[in-house]
């Protein structure tokens, strides 16, 4: 599905650059040429989006770097003078802790569009690990980041998290000592927190990289989950068709972005976290940011210290073998009634795993902890397996052209009979 470049250099500089280093025509064959399915939807604008929030990320990032102070006496204080004397600081803050909250958002959302339409089956299970290997650098980045500001938040939840490690036999005491630098969280914490926060995004932005590069080798799935047959009949070219929708669906983020950062800036923190950090006080309830909730809530729903450690990881380290797990010939929901029906099951699972995350380790919340944890390994290890030997999956179209006419003709139909209506009941 590699797109051929059509470029041409006509000046003879150019010419002669690009003969040297074909630049332009590599940019020309993966963003102009680049074939994609006719049939794309919206759901499809998200790794756009994802490239977007990334660059404003690193952007954002490193011009508050130039005005932090990775030393925890005067940590909280550096940011308050980022919020209040440096010129823009309170927006240059906003967009980048309400920043981390949307390229969650969008992740997530990239995330169910692949789970949902079958875009982790062959040929495609290195891009889609490649994926989870981007969301694990994710978390890190954006763990390490929530204990930069120094406050009651990210003191304690730098304390509970790390010493998570230490329920890793033998070795698990040295971790969390590397880690803190020390006997507990503190300056030397921070200061490797703070390296490894400015370190990590530039990591993903090379495994981004990497995730276009398999993208553009093996070509873009879609909706029907169909293999491109003809490319002259089921694609067209990524300008301007993609192009249009990729800008149209990163406007419209732009604008829920800023509506976070100009009217509820401080909606999806924690009011704990503008308390200098205290390690003599600890919150009522520690939690950390929403989208660690539900792996946070499978971490305290086993009693088991060293059992929620393994769980926890094991939740995400389970997404890397869908491909092998989903047994299915077919890739799209589309075409499986009852992937889709149990697909929704899990979506609810994951975020009414959300939900308890945020609500006190105790009582009725632990318990339905427990049950949706179940219910979540079931869905990989069992539902999926059998489904795919059970179900019976609808007729799929015999290419995507003939997709793509027939949802035509359906929605001419649905026109046709809209407007004679009136008539029929005159």
């Amino acid at each position: 599905m590699e797109g051929h470049s059509t470029y041409q250099p006509k000046g003879k500089l150019a010419q002669w650059f690009e003969s040297r280093l074909p630049i332009v025509g590599l940019i020309h064959s993966s963003a102009v040429a680049y074939p994609v399915p006719k049939n794309l939807n919206y759901m499809w604008t998200f790794g756009a989006i994802l490239t977007f929030m990334l660059v404003v990320q690193i952007v954002s990032g490193v011009v508050l770097a130039m005005h932090y102070v990775a030393y925890a006496p005067v940590a909280f204080a550096r940011v308050e003078h980022i919020m209040r004397d440096v010129s823009y600081g309170w927006l240059i803050r906003y967009i980048h802790a309400n920043g981390a909250s949307m390229f969650f958002i969008a992740v997530y959302i990239h995330i169910f569009r692949g789970m949902y339409y079958g875009s982790y089956k062959a040929p495609r299970e290195v891009l889609w690990i490649l994926g989870v290997i981007i969301y694990l650098l994710m978390m890190a980045t954006g763990f390490m980041g929530y204990v930069l500001p120094w406050g009651q938040m990210s003191f304690w939840g730098a304390t509970v998290i790390t010493n998570l490690f230490s329920a890793i036999p033998v070795v698990g005491p040295v971790v969390v000592e590397w880690l803190w630098g020390g006997y507990s969280v503190g300056d030397p914490t921070l200061n490797r927190f703070f390296s490894l926060h400015y370190l990590l995004p530039f990591m993903i932005a090379g495994v981004v990289g990497l995730h276009i590069w398999a993208l553009h080798h093996v070509g873009q799935n879609n909706p029907d989950g169909i293999d491109v047959k003809n490319v002259a009949k089921d694609t067209v070219p990524f300008t301007p068709y993609a192009t249009i929708k990729d800008i149209f669906g990163m406007v419209v983020f732009i604008i829920f972005f800023s509506w976070f950062i100009f009217y509820i800036p401080n909606y999806l923190g924690h009011s704990d976290n503008y308390i200098p950090a205290n390690p003599l006080s600890t919150p009522a309830h520690i939690v950390p940011e929403w989208y660690y909730l539900p792996f946070y809530a499978i971490l305290r729903s086993i009693p088991d210290k060293l059992g929620g450690v393994v769980a926890m990881f094991a939740a995400i380290a389970i997404l890397a073998f869908l491909p092998w797990l989903d047994t299915s010939k077919v890739r799209s929901a589309k075409y499986r009634p009852l992937f889709k029906q149990f697909f929704w099951i899990f979506a609810i699972v994951a975020v009414g795993l959300g939900y308890l995350g945020a609500m006190p380790a105790e009582g009725g919340y632990v318990i339905a902890s427990r049950i949706l944890t179940a219910y979540y390994f079931i869905h990989f290890l069992i539902i999926l397996p059998v489904l795919g030997i059970v179900e019976r999956p609808k007729p799929l179209p015999a290419s995507i052209a003939e997709a793509v006419l027939a949802k035509g003709a359906k929605g001419g139909a649905a026109v046709v009979t809209g407007a004679s209506a009136p008539e029929t009941r005159g």
